[in-house]
């Protein structure tokens, strides 16, 4: 028994990897050593992409009783997966289900915030595809209309980039169990998250942002 449970975790490492590399590195590299999200995203991408050439390097080794790949099949396996993990990054940053968002005002919003977080949340709604955005950008006069006292340091307005760095996840008619593991997925992915009540019971989740 002790000896599957240990090779299931190391099969979920081993999947996990390559969006931790990605998601956790470009925000890593965007909040700690200061390069734009898409140069971050940039970075991370290759960064992957060498990654899923290991893998695949791994288990062609295996299949050929261990004999090196040359150069040139090596340089043809990461342009493969730098496309292959580029398309998926575009995909993240630019498609929203509307069945992932509470109403089409939303849905537009999404699309204003910072690309990384796009990119974290896109990845986990292929995951759980009952995940509803509530809120995603604001302007100031949003808090009023929600009875709502502004809040001037709100990640929810775009900031000097240009982009807003926070959004709001539903909680309600959901199990805690499902709202654990959501809040459990962003910190693997170096976001934050808040679970409290504003309007309503939701899962607030930001970016670190280092313009403020």
């Amino acid at each position: 028994m002790l000896s599957f449970l240990n090779n299931i975790s190391k099969i979920a490492i081993i999947l996990i990897l390559p969006f931790c590399l990605l998601i956790r590195g470009a925000v890593f590299m965007h909040f700690n050593q200061g390069y734009s999200s898409y140069i971050s995203l940039l970075f991370s991408s290759i960064a992957t992409a060498v990654l899923l050439v290991i893998y695949f390097s791994v288990v062609y080794g295996r299949f050929t009783k261990g004999r090196a790949s040359s150069l040139k099949y090596l340089r043809r396996r990461f342009a493969v997966a730098f496309v292959f993990v580029g398309g998926f990054v575009l995909y993240g940053m630019v498609f929203l289900s509307t069945s992932n968002s509470k109403t089409t005002e939303v849905n537009q919003e999404f699309y204003s915030l910072q690309p990384i977080l796009r990119l974290g949340s896109s990845t986990l709604f292929l995951l759980d595809r009952k995940a509803i955005v509530t809120d995603a950008s604001r302007m100031p006069e949003d808090y009023s209309k929600m009875g709502l006292k502004t809040n001037a340091r709100s990640l929810h307005f775009k900031q000097k980039d240009g982009f807003a760095y926070a959004l709001d996840l539903r909680t309600k008619g959901r199990s805690e169990l499902r709202n654990s593991l959501l809040r459990g997925y962003y910190w693997l992915m170096g976001f934050k998250t808040i679970r409290h009540v504003g309007t309503a019971d939701h899962l607030h989740v930001y970016m670190p942002c280092r313009y403020r």
